[in-house]
């Protein structure tokens, strides 16, 4: 039996983290194999990749070298860890996958959904979640979110202006209106365990079919 992938998608803050890994242990109680991975990383060679992005050397990455970067780390993922774990038939959960491309790159920084879409089919054969799980939070709980998770150490990417953010966000949300059967909108808003029944209750039908 082939494995499911289900990928954790959102904003800065929205919790994607913490909800993957309720998640993971969710489904292993029900008996499931389960991998928990990460995007930009989830191998050796795609976290040494991470960590070029996320603490660039220099003057860090213009958005082209950053969008091939991000495509060459998706790619051994998939290739080395992703794709072997579906077809033993596991679990993939993902704390994000190519829709941050899309939103970050692609949206933000301008690129173009085409270029990198393009960079996905070539490095990962176009692989899609069986479900993408988009974590929404309102702006208060998600600068509290970051304040605690980061202080004043924010990464390259998660210090980028409001104004990034907000056409992250806003990327996310289109994709989301354009392909309903793909992904599930979430409220991420209210206590770690509130936001986790909400995304079981929308996972029940994929576990029982």
């Amino acid at each position: 039996m082939h494995g499911r992938f289900i990928a954790l998608e959102g904003g800065e803050g929205a919790g994607k983290s913490t909800q993957a890994k309720l998640l993971v242990d969710a489904l292993e109680a029900r008996g499931l194999k389960v991998q928990l991975t990460r995007e930009p990383g989830g191998t050796p060679g795609a976290e040494a990749i991470r960590k070029l992005l996320l603490d660039p050397p220099g003057e860090g990455w213009g958005p082209q070298a950053e969008a091939l970067l991000f495509a060459a780390a998706r790619a051994d993922h998939v290739a080395r860890r992703i794709r072997p774990a579906l077809e033993r038939g596991e679990w993939v959960i993902s704390d994000r996958f190519v829709d941050s491309s899309r939103a970050y790159q692609g949206s933000a920084g301008a690129l173009g959904d085409t270029a990198i879409t393009t960079l996905h089919e070539i490095g990962s054969g176009g692989l899609r979640p069986d479900l993408t799980i988009l974590l929404q939070a309102d702006d208060e709980q998600v600068a509290a979110r970051l304040a605690a998770r980061d202080g004043d150490n924010s990464d390259a990417i998660g210090s980028r202006n409001s104004a990034y953010h907000r056409a992250v966000a806003h990327a996310f949300r289109r994709y989301a209106e354009e392909d309903p059967k793909g992904f599930a909108v979430i409220d991420a808003g209210g206590d770690p365990e509130t936001v986790h029944a909400r995304i079981m209750d929308t996972l029940a039908p994929i576990l029982e079919g």
